[in-house]
């Protein structure tokens, strides 16, 4: 199959974006790439979502530019992009977010990668975080050890990387019991599979993520979800455990390393009675490295005054 014989899928799941998702979909029809099959699954909005992204469909749909609208009625975006796939009859498929946006060459370079002499299972791409006040930073981004790296700073977030459709599918889909961090469990799942990975390595992100503050599938703060983020954490363990991974104690030092993230991120939230049972916890198992029992209180304390790198000194750290 030639580069430009290969059918592409695009899954967009949707919920209450009426206001915004013209944006995202004006850059899925702005790419320079064809043929493309865009899949977007109204998630439950109570807005207008459902006409908007139907108005889309009618007004665009061409035969290198196929649109599907769908319904998922359980509401978490797992479910949600779960309902896209099943559409989806693209040999690659990228999930992406109804508030962000991909830039013109995206696809066509996640294409290029493909169908060379790597033959990788994922692409991934670099993004950018654009803040409520149009200040942007471009988001970390590592080669090599991809499951560490995406353990500390989600190189697999849904909108960063496009995978072959039949390794996807024997990894599981996504689990839908998640409301949140899905994603991030998701790429674990990923990676323990063994893919060939790949990188698009441009000047500029071709991706771009928007803090919108605007309601979503997952929400937006988590001291709301206390418990939720704790049992995505437990699963990460328990599917590390289980695999056939080297050096499986490192892996367990930096899901404790996310506990004392998330931990920072409860005080910084309020509510300290749910950041210290889970803070004292992570730091007991990590306190046995020497280096981390001075270093993770410094790190913690980092985190708690809202500063950013953290994640890429305990990379460095946690061996």
């Amino acid at each position: 199959m030639t580069l430009m014989d290969t059918l592409v899928s695009v899954i967009v799941p949707v919920y209450n974006r009426a206001h915004i998702v013209g944006r995202t979909l004006q850059s899925v029809l702005e790419q320079t790439y064809r043929p493309l099959q865009l899949v977007l699954v109204d998630n439950c909005s109570d807005d207008d979502s459902l006409r908007v992204i139907e108005q889309f469909r009618d007004d665009h749909q061409t035969p290198d530019f196929q649109v599907e609208v769908l319904q998922e009625e359980r509401h978490t975006a797992g479910a949600a992009r779960n309902r896209g796939f099943s559409a989806a009859t693209g040999s690659w498929v990228l999930f992406f977010d109804s508030d962000d946006v991909m830039r013109p060459q995206l696809v066509q370079q996640y294409m290029e990668i493909a169908h060379s002499s790597h033959n990788p299972h994922i692409v991934a791409t670099k993004a950018s975080l654009v803040a409520p006040d149009g200040n942007s930073r471009v988001l970390p981004f590592h080669k090599g050890d991809e499951l560490a790296n995406h353990l500390l700073h989600a190189m697999l977030a849904t909108q960063r990387y496009a995978v072959d459709r039949e390794f996807f599918a024997t990894a599981g889909g996504w689990n839908p019991e998640l409301p949140g961090w899905n994603d991030w469990e998701m790429g674990v799942r990923l990676l323990l599979a063994n893919p060939k990975v790949a990188y698009l390595e441009p000047e500029q992100p071709l991706v771009d993520i928007y803090q919108t503050g605007t309601a979503s599938i997952t929400g937006t703060e988590f001291h709301t979800r206390q418990g939720q983020w704790e049992r995505v954490i437990d699963l990460l363990d328990s599917e590390i455990e289980a695999s056939s991974l080297e050096n499986k104690r490192r892996y367990h030092r930096l899901l404790d390393y996310r506990r004392v993230v998330l931990a920072a991120q409860y005080r910084r939230e309020g509510h300290d009675e749910l950041a210290q049972p889970l803070y004292r916890a992570a730091y007991g198992r990590l306190k046995e490295s020497a280096l981390l029992r001075i270093a993770i209180p410094v790190l913690y304390k980092w985190l708690v005054a809202g500063r950013r790198g953290a994640s890429s000194m305990a990379r460095l750290l946690i061996r």
